[in-house]
């Protein structure tokens, strides 16, 4: 699948799970609840040390989850991804060394930005599809409406992660910056580790609607 595929299909998603797993048997049930509730993405974050594994598992067992890997801070995790299936790869950051090696490796990559110089920065590496991060905690919807537009001819997209709740994810989704929004509400670590699959599911749902709502 091409970066233009890719990014198309998470367009179509407008929300990303990002979820912290800690044990690869909590991956299965889990991607059940997300595509019970209607979304077919997720992003597993190297923040555990079962993320690899739990990648694997899902793009073995559940080939219709678009899979992808967050938190990559090295070129070894991007490697790491890469030998485990993941369909892209996010950072919270713009690491040169860990973009060109996603770039080499053919994964579709979206390096974190939160000023102009990052976005001009993650540019000049060749990427124009990027994670907003810490987006809540440096201003949100008009901050990220204000360094957007300088680049939106180029076809610069964004998809803000950290802050972002079911109390604005309307608001991140009307903006035509936004390719989609990401966020650890739909399934938080603790959700995961005590298995509430029922409550994950309901969150999907929720917000499922709430895109198809912003869509009309």
């Amino acid at each position: 699948m091409g970066s233009l595929e890719l990014y198309e299909r998470i367009a179509g998603e407008r929300v990303v799970p990002v979820l912290a797993i800690e044990r690869a048997e909590s991956a299965l049930p889990l991607a059940d609840a997300l595509q019970t509730g209607g979304l077919a993405v997720a992003e597993i974050t190297f923040r555990t040390s079962a993320a690899a594994e739990v990648i694997g598992m899902l793009r073995r067992n559940r080939p219709d989850l678009l899979v992808g890997a967050g938190t990559l801070l090295t070129a070894e995790q991007v490697r790491q991804a890469v030998d485990a299936g993941a369909q892209f790869g996010v950072a919270p950051g713009t690491n040169p060394k860990v973009v060109e090696e996603a770039l080499r490796l053919g994964l579709p990559f979206a390096p974190g930005v939160m000023t102009p110089s990052d976005i001009e920065s993650a540019l000049a590496l060749g990427v124009k599809v990027l994670k907003f991060f810490p987006a809540g905690a440096v201003g949100g919807i008009p901050i990220l409406k204000s360094i957007s537009a300088p680049y939106a001819h180029l076809g610069v997209r964004f998809i803000p992660t950290g802050g972002v709740s079911p109390e604005n994810l309307r608001q991140y989704l009307e903006l035509s910056s936004v390719l989609a929004a990401g966020g650890t509400w739909i399934a938080s670590r603790d959700d995961v580790a005590a298995g509430r699959w029922d409550a994950i599911r309901d969150r999907c749902r929720e917000a499922c609607s709430l895109a198809r709502e912003v869509r009309k």
